[in-house]
Formats: structure tokens, sequence, C-alpha cells
């Protein structure tokens, strides 16, 4: 019996038709960006991510883990991942984060990305202010790490290049029960990618690697626990969090961020990184 590991890497041909699900990722959370605001429900802003996937000839890839019945993550405030849609109506300052993914002709894209409700109230501005530098932050990092990507040799660089980033800005905490993976076919599948300094190298960064970067950052302590819905993971301290995430194709030409409709180009720019189409 053979007992050769399954490649991680992607053929050429595989990598061009991880676009169009990452595509359709990328709609998705434009859809959900445009309904988020007070007075709206995580449920709506579920519905209005599904039709965007659907407008593309995909489907939801979330709706395929078992259990699940849903097309993104709403995580609201100290919720940090897997928030279930619900009835809760979002409120002014909510830092809210919504995760997707669309699957087409069997392949699959994933990202996050995460906001402040629009509030206009001055007595609440500091709160606002310290939950938009996190997400920002979370941000930021996710681009560090994607822009460490494109110049890597091992993976586990990224992970070196995030902590540094984050740590440089602040008190924060970086999750570690929770990390990148690489995807494809399925929408986790191996390497693990790491949002910290790990001892390991990791696998070569060369053409046909396809990664999820996933920074998850909180205001306060790493440690979390699950909700009793089995999936919402929220910090212990009730301190905010925020998650952002795009899945990256490395090719022989260079990286691109297949659920950001540019590429990356705009994020990238201010890091000396210039992405490039997959042929």
């Amino acid at each position: 019996m053979s007992m050769l590991r399954k490649s991680i890497y992607k053929t050429p041909a595989q990598l061009r038709l991880m676009v169009a699900p990452g595509l359709a990722t990328a709609a998705s959370l434009d859809a959900a960006r445009a309904m988020i605001r007070a007075g709206v429900t995580t449920l709506e802003v579920d519905a209005a991510a599904e039709a965007a996937i659907i407008a593309r000839g995909g489907a939801s890839n979330f709706k395929l883990e078992p259990g699940y019945r849903h097309t993104v993550c709403a995580s609201v405030n100290d919720d940090v991942v897997h928030g279930i849609p619900n009835s809760r109506v979002l409120e002014p300052g909510d830092l809210v984060s919504i995760d997707s993914g669309a699957i087409i002709d069997g392949w699959n894209g994933d990202a996050a990305f995460s906001m402040v409700v629009p509030d206009t109230d001055p007595a609440r501005a500091a709160i606002v202010a310290q939950r938009q530098k996190l997400s920002d932050v979370t941000e930021q990092s996710l681009w560090v790490g994607i822009a460490r990507l494109a110049r890597a040799r091992h993976l586990n660089e990224v992970g070196e290049a995030i902590e540094d980033y984050v740590e440089s800005q602040g008190d924060y905490g970086i999750l570690t029960d929770y990390v990148g993976h690489g995807i494809g076919r399925s929408m986790h599948e191996d390497p693990p990618v790491f949002n910290y300094r790990v001892r390991p190298k990791g696998p070569d960064v060369k053409p046909g690697l396809v990664v999820a970067i996933e920074p998850m950052v909180v205001a306060g302590s790493i440690d979390t626990f699950t909700r009793d819905d089995d999936w919402t993971v929220a910090t212990v301290d009730g301190a905010p969090a925020a998650h952002w995430e795009h899945s990256i194709a490395v090719h022989k030409d260079g990286i691109w961020v297949l659920t950001a409709v540019d590429g990356g180009a705009a994020a990238l720019a201010p890091l000396g990184v210039t992405p490039v189409p997959i042929p």
C-alpha cells in the first residue's frame, strides 16, 4: 500500500480554478459589509452574503460543515470566531467579524473582515476608537503576513511577521488555539498557517501553495471558551476581538490574493509587493 503523502501544492490549472470561488467569497463579504449598520440582525447579513454567492454561481461552503446551517459566521464584540447568525440586532459601536466562504466546481474560497458599526454618540467615542484600532491592527497584520509570504522561503515566516507587527502596535493578544490553513478542494487543508512564531520552518513557499491567512487578535487575554451553542468562541475576560482573513495563491510569477478583487494590489503596494494575476 502506498504511504505517499498527498501534495499540498496545486497545479497551474488548479490555481486557475480557485479564482472564481475566491471572487464569490469576496462578493459575499462586500454584500455583508454593505448590510452592517445599527438595527440590522446578523441573520440579515447572512442572507445578503448568501445571495451574493448564489449570484456568482456558487454555494456556501460553510453549510458543508457538519451541523452548520449558515453562510457566514458572525462574531460580535467578545465573540472571536464561529459566531452563529441570529436575531440579535446590531447596535452602534459593536465590533462585528464576518467570515464567509464559497465553493464553485469543487474549489473553495475563505475570507473574513471586521468592522465597527457606525456610532456618533460622543459618550462612546473612546470605546469605538479602541475597537476600530483593534480591527485596523488585525487587518494590517494580515497584509504584513501576506507581504512576507511573497518573499518567504518557508511558510512559518508569515507568523513571525504577524507577531512582530501586532506586538509593535500595543498590548494585544494573538489567539494561539486557532490558526490559518491550506485551502483547495477542501476549505480546511494542510498546512497549518500560524499567526505567531513557531520553531519549525514549515513547508517551502513555492508555486502551487494556497493558504488562508487569518490572524485573530484580542484586546485582552487570549484565553477563550466555547459558548453553549457549541460553535461560538468568545474571550474569557470579555475583551473585544477582531478577525481578518484572505486566501492567497503562490504561483510561478508571484502571489495573488484570491479573495480580493484587485488581488491585494492596493493594500500590498505600501508594503512593496505587487501581486500578479494567476496566468
